[in-house]
């Protein structure tokens, strides 16, 4: 099947705001336990796509956090999309094609194209797709992609970089797909959030909490992480993924792009901090990557797969790994109360590491 999946029959977002380019594995049982599957991950027994964690599902009191956080953190989102935003018409000019990375980055690029619809009147193409560390871009999607629009508009898109090894596996990806035939694709990965110094489009540098970051598939359109799994997945056939209609109840992923463009206002604030950005040394620096060996080395740890480092790699690691310790450059950081949260109900050490490169790093137990 390599027709795009829509809402409402897939994800509860509208149909004109993404296409997924997805097998929809609904109907499979492909969840597992958390410590058994890290296990068998760490053991080199199964690949982390081949199947899915259970959906973390959190109290009122997470619920309430997030309200909170997302309120907090709206306008700073919002001014983060306009910017990238921007960035982007300016650069690339109107003839977009936003593919976002499924699926934390389905969410940015919905609200990339509200921003560009809004205050440019453009109705941009928007497909979300899979991208698996260790396993490439799903090429069945990008044929899709570029027999439908010219390659030269397509821009990825994602929510943040934590150390960057999703922005090396698509170029290596992209680089691969060139060269086995493929037409040439822009590896300039555009995200909110770019802490590792490893893209060249951004909204900012800095570590901030991208609210989306604290829950799964109820802030991303009820829609799972995505799934390659050779049982289920044909040759030529989309990477698959779940649609948890059952979880609908508890669905705030409208609530969350709603929250953010009513926060849009006029687009002076973005233009000059994207002109700022245009006029700045934009190249990357791989400086994460370098902070990331540092802590490996310091704690002992035996792969840098282990150390996940920014706000959103750290709150998914106590969503849906086995966490050993967190690090925070201030223990009483605001936009850290969910982190705390999180780690206190797993009985997590939280460290503070004053000299930390990011406001925080979540560091996965090496399993025996």
């Amino acid at each position: 099947m390599t027709t795009p999946l829509t809402g409402p029959d897939f994800g509860s977002y509208a149909a004109d705001e993404v296409r997924w380019l997805l097998k929809d594995l609904s109907h499979l049982d492909l969840e597992g336990g958390i410590a058994e599957r890290e296990a068998r991950i760490q053991a080199g027994l199964a690949h982390y796509a081949e199947s899915l964690p259970v959906e973390y599902q959190p109290d009122a009191a997470y619920r309430e956090l997030f309200d909170k956080a997302l309120a907090t953190t709206a306008p700073r989102l919002a001014q983060a999309v306009g910017t990238v935003t921007e960035l982007l018409l300016a650069e690339r000019g109107t003839d977009l094609t936003l593919v976002s990375l499924a699926r934390a980055g389905t969410p940015i690029g919905v609200l990339i194209r509200r921003w560009a619809q809004q205050h440019h009147d453009l109705d941009l193409p928007h497909y979300a797709v899979s991208i698996v560390r260790g396993r490439g871009i799903d090429r069945a999607a990008l044929d899709y992609i570029t027999e439908h629009h010219d390659p030269k508009s397509v821009v990825f898109v994602d929510g943040w970089t934590g150390k960057g090894a999703i922005a090396r596996e698509l170029a290596a990806a992209l680089a691969e797909y060139g060269a086995s035939g493929g037409p040439t694709l822009s590896n300039d990965l555009a995200v909110l959030a770019d802490p590792g110094h490893c893209v060249r489009t951004f909204g900012t540098r800095d570590d901030f909490l991208i609210a989306s970051a604290c829950l799964n598939s109820t802030v991303s359109g009820l829609v799972s992480r995505t799934v390659l799994n050779d049982d289920f997945i044909a040759p030529g056939e989309f990477h698959g993924a779940k649609f948890y209609a059952e979880l609908a109840g508890d669905d705030v992923s409208g609530v969350l792009l709603d929250t953010v463009t009513a926060e849009f206002g006029d687009r002076g604030a973005a233009v000059a901090q994207a002109r700022t950005i245009l006029d700045s040394d934009r190249e990357p620096t791989w400086a994460g990557w370098e902070s990331v060996e540092k802590i490996r080395a310091q704690f002992g740890i035996s792969s840098v797969n282990f150390v996940k480092p920014g706000v959103g790699e750290t709150t998914r690691v106590l969503l849906r790994r086995v966490p050993w310790k967190v690090l925070v450059r201030d223990i009483h950081a605001d936009e850290h109360a969910h982190i705390r949260m999180l780690a206190a109900a797993r009985d997590v050490p939280v460290v503070e590491v004053p000299d930390l490169a990011y406001s925080c790093m979540g560091l996965i137990k090496d399993m025996p």
